[in-house]
């Protein structure tokens, strides 16, 4: 079951997150609430990049646009992550000499050119 954490909920489960951080968060569309009967709501992974956003704004003092660069980045990064497990998990599934063989072509691959 999804679990989804109202605004009030969500200042007190994400530690060191204002009010008005959470406002300007969403104002600035690096986090999305999700309209319910109980009003604006947040799914765990919003929780997790509010954490995100939290340590970012403490730690670097990121403006709103620099944040959103930042957590494009990142979006792209855990989406290159989820392709690559499942390359990996499909690579798995293959018999042994093809998975050699396709070991042996990335590390070739990988190897810098000498020209």
């Amino acid at each position: 079951m999804i679990r989804h954490y109202t605004f009030e909920e969500t200042l007190t489960v994400v530690s060191d997150l204002t009010e008005p951080d959470l406002n300007r968060y969403i104002r600035a569309g690096v986090v999305q609430t999700i309209t319910s009967t109980q009003g604006p709501v947040f799914r765990d992974i919003d929780i997790a990049r509010l954490g995100v956003l939290v340590e970012l704004t403490e730690g670097y003092a990121l403006d709103d646009e620099a944040l959103g660069l930042v957590m494009s980045l990142l979006d792209q990064l855990n989406g290159m992550r989820a392709d690559m497990r499942a390359v990996l998990d499909a690579i798995a599934q293959e018999p042994p000499e093809t998975r050699q063989r396709l070991g042996r072509a990335i590390s070739d691959g990988r190897e810098p050119s000498h020209g």
